[in-house]
């Protein structure tokens, strides 16, 4: 996701993991600092239960070439030209502890120049390809409009229950894409369905998601301006691809519903026991004591049978 210091923070990630990966094979030590060989005492010579990292030799110079590739890779920011030659000029001359051309100051304020410079060019980019994407959608077969230019829709499978209400957390699963298709997040990375406060969430979803019943599966067009625009993590102006499906129309109120279900139920529990305190009146009780001392009158009698009696 795009940042102003995205460059910055990655390249010296790049550096601090090659780093960090490097002490690790040549140490043969795992990232988190703890040894994973065996004692003298479990070692074996069995081929089968040697790691694998043990009968791997290091090429330093294929090892090089990767740390290079990852550095690299995470050159080719949007809107971000750098030199690669002057790139290696500057990794040797640092290398041999030679001077940078720049201070840290002036490196500083040189490079958030031009990551707001390519900020402003990846929105406007990102802005009219938006524009232009939500034009041509509309006159597509299927496609609905809730907000002209802003907000469309297609409905991928058709719902038979309850329908999601404005101000609602409905409990629904979903995949985020890109215009180009790249996911950004989905439902299942987060360990399945979720649960969305609709007042909280960003316009384009809160609106595109209103009316759609339990099991429905639509898809849904966010313009920039009704998504993230220029703040958040994304990146700047992009429009936003949902495909959602419906699972519960109001997750919160369903669970609310059952705790009031089970409060009640709790409390008849409760009242059936308190009535079956109360089931005898008092002329029962009486009617009890009487029955009770009547049997004690009779009591002496029959203790005077004897066994051969009976």
């Amino acid at each position: 996701m795009f940042k102003k210091t995205r460059l910055v923070a990655l390249t010296s990630l790049g550096l601090f993991l090659g780093y960090f990966t490097l002490q690790a094979i040549e140490t043969n030590t795992p990232l988190d600092g703890k040894s994973d060989k065996p004692s003298p005492t479990t070692a074996t010579t069995n081929p089968a239960t040697v790691p694998a990292e043990k009968n791997t030799q290091i090429d330093m110079q294929k090892l090089s070439e990767a740390f290079g590739h990852f550095i690299g890779r995470n050159l080719q920011s949007p809107g971000l030209s750098f030199d690669l030659d002057s790139i290696i000029k500057g990794i040797r001359e640092g290398s041999a502890g030679q001077p940078s051309p720049l201070n840290e100051k002036e490196y500083e304020e040189m490079m958030t120049a031009v990551q707001e410079k390519a900020f402003k060019e990846m929105s406007a980019t990102n802005l009219k390809s938006a524009n232009d994407f939500m034009d041509k959608n509309k006159k597509e077969t299927a496609v609905l409009e809730v907000v002209p230019g802003k907000l469309q829709y297609t409905i991928i499978k058709e719902g038979t229950g309850a329908t999601v209400e404005p101000h609602s957390s409905p409990k629904i699963n979903y995949t985020g894409k890109y215009q180009d298709g790249t996911v950004f997040g989905t439902s299942e990375e987060m360990g399945g369905p979720i649960t969305i406060p609709l007042d909280q969430t960003i316009p384009g979803f809160s609106k595109g998601i209103l009316g759609m019943k339990e099991g429905e599966k639509r898809r849904l067009f966010v313009h920039p301006d009704l998504g993230y625009g220029t703040s958040g993590q994304l990146p700047p102006n992009e429009l936003l691809i949902f495909d959602i499906e419906v699972v519960k129309s109001n997750a919160e109120a369903e669970k609310a519903k059952d705790a009031a279900k089970t409060d009640n139920e709790d409390k008849n529990t409760l009242g059936e026991a308190d009535e079956d305190d109360d089931l005898y009146s008092d002329e029962d009780l009486a009617d009890s004591d009487h029955s009770a001392a009547s049997h004690a009158d009779k009591a002496p009698h029959a203790a005077t049978v004897t066994p051969a009696a009976r």
